[in-house]
């Protein structure tokens, strides 16, 4: 029988139970469709990086020699050491593709990940493995021949086999930040297939026990001078990368299903409470006929906890199946793995069991006040609260407010917990809208500041490594264009290391420095500036000395912070050629910028890209997260209909005595309507303001997690707030309007004898 009453009493709450429904389905889906995502690539990838036994570091050298080999095998952290000889090559096609070629010593670690072909031979002199993707956009296949030209030597061998390597996840050129695999690809080569007889390996790929940081100072303690630089795992682009952009995705989600889950608890909860209050006469009954108290609790119960657990059971299983098929046809397009698939964690189980505990423990304190109550007291409808004056109401002013401010003040001061959680849940909405647009905006930002901004230049035209300094001025002065020096640097300060780049600016103002306003900043030929972000990881500031070197060169340089700049998605140094030159380094330009669109091609260049082509890479590097932030912005809005629609029904219910009073008493319906729009943009507004600090904190939290590359700080801006305010009172007052028609419609005889 009880059964059968709460099927009742589902169907005739409909809307409400059918929200409580879906805030349990949606809070449990996204997390775990978000949550599949993520988890699914930290799965593939270490499954990766395991099978193919990515180093643990790479150690870079002019001249790794045995001895050289020797000592770091000594060293008592160090399991196991490769050699390699890394080297940049030109394949022979029309656009003259940069391959890199990796002349192995032995291939233990970092291993080829063969998809077809047979399997690599390192004593095979003959064969190439090649990058699958790039002979993909070539159209090449196992058994063809490709030559390969590097430093004046032409090789040409039989591709054995196709596949991947764990060190190219994330690979791009120096013209893009997306790959493009018919410009660019690597290939894996025995040491046999090397023309000469002595292999000038330049790469130690080691693995080693422990802490990469340690391992690091133990290089530095033991061989210090015998080396270039050391690379941890973590440091390696290619990783950093990919784990950047898994934190990015895991962070989104576990922070938005956090505000779903809390909502659907709340509607439950003012509906149960709803609920229970309109039935005191039936469980009066159910007391007095015999039922016990466990039983009604049980009973009341069990409404919200099948609808969470049937909701949270649904987003267990299709979040994990849906959510990640969105993002992978754009994260693969970026990012290569052996297989794309979801993962699943008892994260997502702990999760939805949670939240189904929750569901009863809030359902339990609904029912547990009129449980108590003896069957003839609760037979009884529950007196309404007397609104007793309060300490604002002793004031002079008081009396000077009109009946409609003096109404509302007092039907929210007595009906306290029904504010709250209206407050409450229109500060969900608009910190899940202000987190929304701000991540929308700041996308936006960053887009225009980099490539507006800062680079003001049409064409880049990167310079090739083998060109003669006159064959650069020659070109320079052709197009009219600067030349740039750009190059990976290593930074050291204190117990901090970080990779970062160096920028170095010959008066140009094709790109200008700024700071985070972006006002121009000028940097004397006789400074060196940091980049704000960079400074802030390191931990130093204008007057601080830092020590660093170029990436391949051991010579370190302590150099002092002279000013600081901003830059959304470069971390280092910028300073002039002179002051390079001061540091007895060598000024080597890597490639000309110019304001003309050129479309030539020259000998010194080996590529060159136009700004229109840089931003429509920036746009398919960050599709994924566009993707997630129009996901973001449809559940805030769908999440502000459900709780504004939800609440506006409770709200209306419960005074429905009081508009019965106030219209017997000749209050018009356009006054009433008045009177409860009033209240309800009470609300909202209290909601809105105090949601915009929590969604600006939530917006914090995803930027910082946006890693060590990006730099945006979080910003709200007009339009933002403006946007958020429209949906939000437009909804606002939507609802109210909807429930105030029914005041033409209100039986105020049984409004009125309800409590008789």
């Amino acid at each position: 029988m009880l059964s059968k009453k709460m099927l009742r009493d589902i169907a005739k709450h409909k809307t409400q139970f059918l929200s409580i429904f879906l805030m349990a389905f949606l809070g449990v889906f996204v997390f775990a469709g978000v949550g599949g995502e993520s988890v699914g690539l930290e799965v593939n990838v270490n499954e990766y990086y395991n099978a193919t036994n990515l180093a643990d570091g790479w150690i870079y050298s002019a001249n790794l020699d045995d001895n050289f080999v020797d000592e770091v095998n000594n060293l008592s952290p160090t399991k196991d050491s490769e050699r390699q000889l890394v080297i940049d090559s030109v394949g022979d096609f029309s656009n003259d593709p940069e391959i890199t070629l990796h002349f192995l010593e032995k291939n233990n670690i970092s291993t080829f990940y063969l998809i077809e072909g047979e399997d690599f031979n390192i004593s095979d002199g003959d064969g190439v493995w090649l990058d699958k993707e790039f002979a993909d956009a070539k159209d090449l296949k196992v058994g063809d021949n490709i030559s390969f030209d590097f430093n004046g030597v032409t090789i040409e061998k039989e591709i054995k086999g196709l596949g991947y390597s764990p060190e190219y996840v994330y690979h791009a050129s120096d013209a893009s930040v997306i790959p493009d695999f018919s410009k660019m690809g690597f290939a894996y080569l025995s040491h046999e297939a090397f023309p000469l007889s002595d292999v000038p390996y330049n790469v130690l790929l080691v693995d080693f026990n422990g802490n990469a940081s340690e391992y690091g100072d133990l290089l530095s303690d033991k061989l210090d001078g015998k080396y270039n630089s050391f690379i941890e795992q973590s440091e390696h682009v290619s990783v950093s990368q990919f784990s950047e952009e898994m934190d990015q995705h895991k962070m989104m989600g576990d922070i938005f299903p956090v505000v779903f889950i809390l909502i659907a608890l709340l509607i439950l909860l003012t509906t149960m409470s709803r609920i229970i209050s309109h039935q005191r006469t039936q469980i009066g009954i159910l007391k007095a006929v015999g039922y016990k108290n466990r039983t009604i609790m049980f009973h009341y119960i069990s409404y919200g906890l099948w609808l969470v657990l049937v909701g949270s059971i649904l987003g267990l299983i299709i979040g994990p199946l849906t959510l990640p098929q969105l993002f992978y046809p754009s994260m693969s397009s970026t990012y290569i793995l052996p297989e794309w698939k979801p993962a699943w964690s008892m994260t997502f189980i702990y999760v939805a069991l949670a939240m189904i505990l929750m569901s009863v423990v809030v359902s339990y304190f609904a029912v547990r006040s009129i449980s108590k109550e003896n069957p003839a007291d609760t037979i009884r409808p529950k007196a309404p609260k007397v609104s007793t004056s309060g300490f604002v109401e002793k004031f002079g002013f008081w009396k000077k407010f009109g009946f409609n401010i003096r109404w509302n003040y007092r039907d929210a001061k007595r009906n306290k917990f029904r504010a709250l959680m209206t407050i409450v849940g229109v500060i969900g909405c608009t910190a899940l809208l202000v987190s929304a647009f701000g991540m929308y905006d700041g996308m936006n930002d960053l887009k225009e500041w980099e490539y507006n901004q800062i680079n003001h230049y049409d064409s880049k035209l990167l310079i090739d490594d083998e060109a003669s300094l006159s064959e650069i001025n020659e070109v320079a002065d052709e197009v009219k264009g600067d030349k740039l020096m750009e190059s990976a640097i290593e930074i050291e300060s204190g117990n901090s290391k970080k990779s970062a780049s160096l920028l170095v600016l010959n008066d140009t103002d094709l790109v200008t420095p700024t700071d985070y306003d972006w006002n121009k900043i000028d940097i004397a030929n006789d400074e060196v500036s940091i980049s704000q972000k960079m400074a802030d990881l390191l931990g130093v500031g204008v007057g601080d000395t830092v020590k660093w070197h170029i990436m391949g060169s051991d010579k370190w340089i302590n150099t002092t912070i002279d000013k600081i700049h901003a830059d959304p998605i470069s971390q280092g140094f910028i300073m002039s050629s002179d002051k390079l030159e001061d540091l007895d380094l060598n000024y080597t330009p890597t490639s000309i910028v110019t304001a003309e669109h050129i479309d030539k091609n020259y000998s010194a260049i080996k590529s060159s890209s136009s700004m229109k082509d840089m931003t429509a890479s920036w746009d398919e590097l960050t599709e994924s997260m566009w993707l997630l932030i129009y996901i973001l912005i449809f559940f805030a809005s769908l999440l502000a209909v459900v709780v504004l629609y939800n609440l506006g029904l409770l709200s209306f219910t419960e005074i429905e005595r009081e508009i019965a009073t106030l219209k017997v008493l000749g209050f018009k319906t356009g006054a009433l309507r008045k009177l409860l729009l009033t209240q309800n943009l009470w609300f909202t507004a209290i909601g809105f303001i105090l949601g915009i600090p929590v969604g600006y904190y939530i917006l914090k939290i995803m930027w910082e997690s946006s890693g060590d590359s990006f730099y945006i700080l979080p910003s709200i801006s007009i339009t933002n707030l403006a946007l958020t305010a429209i949906i939000t009172f437009s909804l606002s007052i939507l609802v109210n309007l909807m429930f105030s028609r029914k005041i033409k419609s209100l039986d105020m005889v049984e409004s009125l004898k309800g409590v008789e």
